[in-house]
């Protein structure tokens, strides 16, 4: 199975706020963000393993700032690590004001995905081609989770 960069599976998706996606305060429901990042990290996902993916687990997912309706959510996912038939993707979230050119991070989040079969077996992950000391810390770091995550089961 050959090793595939980071780079090939990287995907944008984005989503104009609506009062429907919002709370009383006018700005996103949590929920409706978490739905998008879930959606924006499985395709990177899939992009990756060539395959179905189903999400094993939604590790961190840290909020920092609100988007209000009429603003746009600019989700980024990127492969951090691969494991034997699993892979680590994380979404960063922006805010993009277009009435004042301005855009803000805004959430930030770790999902574990399991690759599969279409008959539900398990399926190897194809190994991330490390090519920049960025890609080599990420793999690292995303170890490092899963041992934790692992220890603490």
């Amino acid at each position: 199975m050959n090793a595939k960069p980071a780079s090939a599976s990287v995907t944008i998706k984005h989503e104009l706020v609506l009062p429907s996606d919002s709370n009383t305060l006018g700005t996103a429901f949590g929920g409706s963000v978490m739905g998008w990042i879930d959606i924006c990290a499985a395709i990177a996902a899939q992009r990756h393993c060539e395959s179905l993916v189903v999400t094993a687990s939604m590790d961190a997912v840290h909020f920092h700032a609100p988007i209000r309706v009429g603003m746009t959510a600019i989700l980024t996912a990127r492969v951090n690590a691969t494991f034997n038939h699993s892979l680590e993707v994380g979404v960063e979230v922006e805010a993009e004001d277009f009435s004042v050119g301005e855009r803000k991070h805004c959430c930030s989040a770790l999902l574990t995905f399991t690759a599969i079969s279409p008959d539900f077996k398990l399926k190897k992950v194809p190994p991330l081609l490390l090519e920049s000391d960025d890609d080599r810390a990420r793999q690292a770091a995303g170890e490092a989770r899963r041992a934790h995550r692992l220890a603490h089961r």
